[in-house]
């Protein structure tokens, strides 16, 4: 039975409309909202070159992007009011990076209230989510026992509940993703997290590829099938039980944002040409330079991310359909960077949201 396409919102993120080095922010919303898209996703790197562009050379620089002072302040502003000049709504900030799960009390602080800086911006921009990213590091500073992170991810929702009650505006809420190369690199020991942290306001990040960079794919896979399963049917089964769960424990509105993107099948050969040595993880060469937008068939794209997508929106989940695509090709410096990859992305999520249509119910345990 075809189920009915979602009315879920289209979103993207900035970065993947081109890079801060060779196309200005104010370019790729353009080329977001010609495309139809209603939602962006700020990427720090594209706010601070904003910020750079627009700060007074009267005025001293800020020492982060997130030191408030009345200027920084105006120019996040600045930025909200020209989103929402071409009906764009900034849905999020991110990332925050290497946060949770720190030992030393100074260090565990200072994480903490890096997080924290970013709520006045949040306001300025009009948005009420911050991404977090599950912590990378493998030195013994960090630990990822769910204990410890489930305390800081519940200190972080408090203090954007604290935040948010100060100053009389809508909660702000903290989101939290697994990346598939980070401690917690799964959906499962993200929401395990979530789930013990216990705040309202804090809650699950999906990212389609990196689920499927755990569960799905492996670059290094000797075939060549570039999948964990040399067998497919083994393959889709145990995706397939991973989302039926995923659908089954995860609540609608524990889901605070979900993100898409397919990927490169690339060849044996030039896998094994990827600088992976020191402390280089072994995905981020592919993550960062050979996602492509769902569907992309005919540029290597391979990834079943229709079935991540379909669990995610048959948990009833109503935020919007965002992708998050890093590509070599966003880093080329003509013109037309950021409306070629608006285009293509916006013909991705409706590849997407039709092949979403065509994937059986994963609640149906028969399946």
């Amino acid at each position: 039975m075809t189920k009915p396409t979602p009315p879920n919102p289209l979103g993207i993120a900035t970065l993947s409309l081109g890079s801060a080095a060779h196309h200005s922010l104010e370019t790729r919303l353009h080329a977001a909202a010609a495309a139809g898209y209603t939602h962006i996703d700020l990427f720090d790197d594209d706010w601070a070159r904003y910020l750079s562009a627009h700060h007074s050379p009267a005025l001293p620089p800020p020492p982060t992007p997130w030191t408030s002072t009345p200027e920084t302040l105006r120019i996040a502003a600045q930025l909200g009011s020209l989103a929402a000049s071409l009906s764009l709504k900034i849905a999020c900030t991110q990332p925050c990076r290497e946060i949770e799960g720190i030992l030393d009390p100074t260090a565990r602080r200072a994480a903490l209230d890096s997080v924290a800086a970013r709520f006045p911006f949040m306001r300025a921009f009009g948005t009420d989510l911050v991404f977090m990213c599950a912590n990378i590091r493998t030195d013994a500073g960090v630990t990822s026992d769910l204990a410890t992170v489930a305390k800081d991810l519940a200190e972080l929702g408090d203090m954007a509940r604290a935040y948010a009650e100060a100053d009389g505006g809508p909660m702000l809420k903290i989101g939290y993703e697994g990346l598939s190369w980070a401690r917690r690199n799964t959906w499962a020991s993200s929401w395990e997290a979530v789930q013990a942290a216990d705040r309202e306001n804090v809650g699950l990040v999906v990212d389609a590829f990196n689920v499927l960079a755990v569960e799905w794919a492996d670059p290094y896979a000797a075939d060549g099938s570039g999948r964990v399963h040399g067998d497919l049917e083994v393959a889709r089964r145990v995706l397939r039980e991973s989302m039926r769960a995923l659908v089954r424990c995860v609540p609608a509105e524990k889901i605070f944002f979900f993100q898409v993107g397919d990927a490169v099948r690339v060849g044996l050969e030039e896998v094994r040409a990827w600088d992976v040595q020191g402390d280089t993880p072994r995905l981020l060469p592919w993550s960062r330079g050979y996602r492509l937008f769902p569907g992309e068939k005919e540029r290597g794209a391979y990834l079943p991310v229709e079935v991540v997508a379909a669990a995610v929106l048959e948990t009833g989940y109503e935020g919007p359909v965002s992708l998050e695509v890093f590509n070599h090709s966003l880093n080329e410096k003509d013109a037309s960077v950021p409306t070629v990859h608006a285009e293509r992305g916006m013909k991705g999520l409706r590849w997407l949201l039709e092949a979403v249509a065509n994937v059986p119910a994963l609640g149906d345990a028969t399946q």
